[in-house]
């Protein structure tokens, strides 16, 4: 086994066993090298594993941090069925469990920004324009930050139902202004993908930038337009999620099945 690989599990088994606790920091490079009798680049190299693994995160100025890792991870049923509950408004397919309570960190922002160029292309704008993003981080209560959410709204969508863009939307959210503006019934349609976050989405979300994401996109299509007016983009860091889909049997799978005729034999 390589070095590297003796002493990333040396480190990881000194976590789990709470050697090291969540929260806190790990020695640092130079006291790393010295406990381990190795070079700084295997430090670096054993370092580079456990940030990829979700265990650690190293912050400039700040140390190597032992990020949570023991995290439940969270089912997503990924169904095609879209509710609506009286209080809230539409509810789509999520992580949440039935009346599990989950907060907000920080506070939710709504701001112009350069809007990203797959966004762009997802709205049919120009790439780089400023569009109105809706931005909130959440996560069950007591657990850490398991989400960023970015609702960009496209300029139609705004200039069509400006209470979209408001602080508060009023019941049902800016989904239903959208609609009473003339848009509805929207229809949406999900994107999923794996990518690896930015510095940005990494600070966020607490996690170290060599992890994984999962990336779902939700796009609304206005009937009216023909196009798209809203873009929600959820970031999940991928070791705290599993899509979950329930297969369903077409009629041509039906059991019992039925046998098969042998076609008689011709001479």
């Amino acid at each position: 086994m390589p070095r590297y690989e003796q002493v990333a599990d040396d480190l990881r088994a000194r976590i789990r066993a709470g050697e090291y606790a969540i929260g806190g920091n790990l020695p640092t490079y130079a006291q790393l090298t010295e406990i381990y009798g190795v070079g700084r680049g295997v430090i670096s190299s054993a370092l580079g594993l456990l940030e990829r693994e979700g265990l650690i995160r190293v912050v400039k100025k700040a140390g190597i941090r032992v990020l949570d890792w023991s995290i439940e991870r969270r089912r997503i049923g990924r169904g095609q069925t879209i509710m609506r509950d009286p209080a809230r408004g539409y509810v789509f397919p999520a992580a949440s469990h039935a009346g599990e309570p989950w907060v907000v960190h920080g506070r939710a922002v709504r701001s112009y920004e350069p809007v990203p160029e797959r966004v762009a292309s997802l709205l049919g704008i120009e790439p780089g324009i400023a569009t109105l993003r809706r931005r909130r981080v959440t996560s069950p209560a007591d657990e850490p930050r398991f989400q960023i959410v970015d609702t960009w709204l496209s300029p139609e969508a705004v200039r069509d139902a400006p209470r979209a863009a408001d602080a508060d939307t009023g019941p049902g959210g800016y989904i239903d202004r959208l609609e009473e503006a003339g848009h509805g019934p929207i229809q949406w349609t999900e994107h999923a993908r794996a990518r690896t976050p930015s510095d940005e989405e990494a600070g966020l979300l607490d996690i170290s930038p060599e992890s994984a994401v999962l990336e779902l996109v939700l796009v609304g299509m206005s009937p009216t337009l023909g196009r798209p007016v809203d873009v929600t983009v959820r970031v999940i860091p991928a070791d705290r999620v599993e899509l979950v889909t329930e297969l369903r049997r077409d009629e041509s799978a039906q059991w019992p099945v039925e046998p098969v005729t042998p076609r008689p034999e011709t001479g």
